[in-house]
């Protein structure tokens, strides 16, 4: 069989996997604080006896799109938008700290501090912060928490983890949706990182640009299964010449 089935099938694949990717961009247009996720893929010469004529794609995630969403002002006292490349600190479904860009804050009926999407939000010190029965939460620019109950004097409760990654050791994208640095190391408060409130920040995928990304992978993968049946094709006719008798 032609060896051109074989790399035709590595273009369709590395195609299926951007249309994937993209289709998952476009999904979460509308999420708080999501960062696209980046893909691509290269060809790579197949190494062998003979010339290096044949190539293959190879599938390469590069990270994410690095750069903050739209910001959307609500005027909620429980919503925040870090500035910079600061995250909030968030607990994990595995239960280890991860980040977040997602500012959008509410009390469980534990009395658990947790974002709009259930994760457990965690205080500079790393632990889960616990809110007093029916008080009123203000956050400060600092990510500083205070509660007032009645007609009690506004207490502090804790101040939110926000930490800025560093250039020696980047997040990564975890297949939880959340973000962790490539150490595995959790990340220290950043005492200087502010907040803006009343805002959340929104994601940062361009639907437009995403939707003519999903039709440019989708005719690449209908050229390569195109190729797929020609080899097929060339392959059947070709073992119909070796079978004639002469």
């Amino acid at each position: 069989m032609d060896h051109l089935i074989y790399t035709a099938m590595t273009g369709a694949n590395a195609a299926a996997h951007r249309q994937a990717v993209l289709s998952n961009n476009l999904a979460n247009v509308s999420t708080n604080g999501f960062r696209a996720e980046l893909s691509t893929y290269r060809a790579v010469p197949v190494r062998g006896d003979g010339a290096t004529t044949r190539v293959m794609a190879l599938e390469a995630t590069p990270g994410f799109l690095d750069i903050p969403g739209t910001p959307h002002r609500t005027g909620r006292a429980m919503d925040a938008m870090t500035t910079g490349n600061a995250w909030f600190g968030v607990q994990g479904l595995d239960g280890t700290e991860a980040y977040t860009r997602n500012g959008s804050f509410e009390v469980a009926p534990d009395g658990t501090l947790k974002t709009n999407t259930g994760l457990t939000v965690l205080s500079d010190g790393g632990s889960p912060i616990s809110v007093p029965a029916g008080a009123e939460i203000t956050i400060g620019l600092d990510g500083t928490l205070t509660a007032k109950v009645g007609n009690q004097p506004s207490a502090g409760i804790g101040r939110l983890k926000v930490a800025t990654p560093t250039g020696d050791d980047p997040l990564k994208r975890g297949d939880d949706g959340l973000f962790r640095p490539t150490s595995g190391d959790p990340m220290p408060n950043d005492n200087t990182a502010r907040l803006q409130l009343g805002t959340i920040e929104g994601s940062n995928v361009n639907a437009i640009e995403t939707m003519v990304g999903m039709i440019q992978a989708a005719r690449q993968f209908e050229s390569q299964t195109r190729l797929m049946t020609t080899a097929e094709a060339d392959d059947r006719a070709a073992a119909q010449l070796l079978s004639m008798q002469g």
